[in-house]
């Protein structure tokens, strides 16, 4: 078969960690699997990685949206989904003319924000709930759709918008699932443009979906068996250390 991912070990340990990665946040410990772009990025160009994430992504979402069929906030989804929409066209103009330099800093700032959000959330509380607004809504789901395109990592501004709203939980875990599974849908027609699916990126992705499958698995077990509180910091300061790599390479890419 016909993939990069047995060039060299290298590219076999950072295929193997994204998918561990994505599968650990498939299997309950969200928020990991902003990781994955960054990882694949060390050995390819972040643009191929993304692309080969995408069908594995899929086929997540194929699974989600069956546990949680019908959780969802219909008015959250109407007023996010047409600014994911614009977000992933400004993606796609970004992926199509901009470098691989540059596309590596923004996967760097976005890893980055993510962590320094999830650091200073746990020192903001809200006590009332956030009525929704169209402009913040629309301004967040752009912000979403791009940073989703670009390096599959849409949920910090995604939940920078709802986790406000107070919804419960099954109902924040239905939408995000629903909002995702349309926003990759959206995404095909752009990354086929851009020719990421092309039969070495659909090797791989079909070599490392499995991978991805049984660490879903292994999320759950860790669920059980591990305090988030202990895990969570380890996982976010490893994001951050890979946001820096991104950035170092991105910066001295102009070089």
């Amino acid at each position: 078969m016909d993939s990069f991912i047995f060039s060299d070990p290298y590219a076999l340990a950072a295929g193997f960690a994204a998918m561990a990665v994505i599968g650990l946040s498939k299997g309950g410990l969200s928020g990991m699997g902003i990781m994955a772009v960054p990882i694949l990025s060390l050995v390819i160009s972040p643009v191929q990685a993304a692309g080969i994430l995408l069908p594995i992504l899929l086929i997540s979402d194929g699974m989600s949206l069956y546990t949680w069929w019908g959780s969802w906030d219909r008015r959250t989804l109407l007023l996010m989904l047409p600014g994911a929409l614009l977000g992933v066209m400004i993606g796609w103009a970004t992926a199509a003319f901009v470098s691989d330099s540059v596309v590596r800093l923004i996967v760097g700032v976005i890893a980055i924000a993510f962590v320094l959000r999830w650091f200073f959330s746990n020192k903001i509380k809200r006590s009332t709930p956030r009525p929704h607004s169209l402009p913040a809504a629309s301004f967040w789901a752009t912000i979403s759709g791009y940073t989703s395109f670009v390096s599959h990592s849409g949920g910090p501004p995604y939940q920078v918008y709802t986790m406000p709203l107070n919804m419960a939980p099954r109902i924040v875990t239905g939408t995000g699932v629903l909002f995702f599974a349309i926003v990759n849908v959206l995404k095909l027609i752009p990354y086929f443009a851009l020719g990421q699916f092309d039969t070495e990126n659909l090797t791989t992705a079909a070599l490392l979906t499995p991978i991805a499958l049984i660490f879903t698995l292994v999320g759950a077990a860790i669920i059980r068996r591990m305090s988030a509180e202990t895990f969570y910091p380890v996982i976010y300061t490893m994001t951050f250390l890979v946001g820096l790599k991104m950035l170092w390479d991105g910066f001295f890419g102009f070089t």
